[in-house]
């Protein structure tokens, strides 16, 4: 593969946001007097952008809220955790730095508010690193359909056999394989990520961000 390009998910791939995305719908809902949701309800929501999710409760909740309240709402929350406490994964940085000097084009495709994105990325020191961050919302959907990829892929000037997508949550790498796309799955430290299924179905399987892990797979499935 002579041109590289690579698209990055964020929270829980580049940054050690999960246990705030986690805690983020419960600490919305409780601000709207519901404390203890069903699980059935919450674990539908992970693969959601916040319109999609503020939709779902708005109708499973009977909440008075319209969506743009309660999204603007949900961004506040997680804004607030992106200034003050969501840290960059160890390792991360120097991976892009030596994946920027090998002349990679990349990007940040996320299911995030693009200013959030935005935020995050420029309190983090990393933006400097993409040619330009996607958002799911920008695209009007979320990562259970391929379009932000086809979209990031097609502003990187790749195809999806040229490009390589980093994600962390089974759901999206799905999404992202089936639409012909080379898959680098990383380890997010959560009990709750699908392991076994996520290195079955990725070309390479990282437990943190190592470079000279991930160049030594790269030449084996490119």
């Amino acid at each position: 593969m002579s041109e590289k390009f690579g698209i990055f998910d964020m929270d829980g791939t580049l940054v050690d946001s999960l246990p705030y995305w986690r805690q983020l719908y419960r600490e919305y809902l409780a601000s709207r007097g519901i404390t203890d949701p069903p699980r059935s309800i919450m674990s539908q929501t992970p693969s959601m952008t916040a319109p999609e999710a503020a939709s779902f409760f708005i109708r499973s909740f009977q909440l008075s809220d319209t969506q743009e309240e309660a999204v603007a709402e949900i961004n506040r929350i997680i804004g607030e955790h992106y200034r003050s406490h969501i840290p960059l994964r160890v390792g991360a940085e120097e991976f892009l730095q030596r994946l920027e000097e090998e002349g990679w084009r990349m990007c940040v495709a996320s299911a995030t508010a693009p200013e959030l994105i935005d935020l995050c990325l420029r309190h983090l020191g990393i933006r400097r690193y993409f040619q330009f961050a996607l958002s799911c919302v920008e695209v009007g959907v979320g990562k259970t359909r391929p379009d932000v990829y086809l979209e990031a892929a097609r502003r990187l000037g790749g195809a999806p056999g040229q490009t390589v997508v980093f994600e962390d949550a089974i759901i999206p790498a799905a999404t992202a394989k089936q639409a012909g796309f080379l898959l680098a799955s990383i380890y997010n430290g959560s009990p709750h990520q699908d392991h076994d299924e996520l290195r079955a179905l990725s070309d390479c399987y990282l437990t943190t961000w190592d470079y000279e892990d991930f160049s030594r797979q790269f030449q084996r499935f490119t």
